[in-house]
């Protein structure tokens, strides 16, 4: 479960870099949970297709976050901002990032 979290936020970090496709194919899989098979009879694909764009999802999203730690970042000043300024304006900073 912390691995399927772990994917979701940098999913919500990087989204826009994928393709429909793979967007389709992921929140199938991570977010409506799924199974393979279900998603590539509902997408007329192959079950490995959808597994082979999921797999490769979960190395670029993983990639993308050692390279530019968008989500390492915003944890970060969520973390500074808690002690210093009121609840609202901790939300509004977190709809920016």
């Amino acid at each position: 479960m912390d691995r399927k979290i772990y994917l979701n936020s940098l999913y919500d970090c990087y989204k826009e870099l994928f393709t429909e496709k793979q967007q389709l194919y992921y929140e199938a899989y991570y977010w409506e949970d799924l199974s393979l098979g279900e998603i590539a009879e509902n997408h007329s694909v192959s079950r490995n297709a959808v597994h082979n764009q999921l797999k490769i999802m979960e190395e670029k999203l993983q990639e993308l976050e050692d390279k530019l730690k968008l989500k390492e970042k915003k944890e970060k000043i969520i973390e500074l901002l808690q002690d210093k300024v009121d609840e609202e304006l901790i939300e509004k900073i977190k709809g920016i990032i």
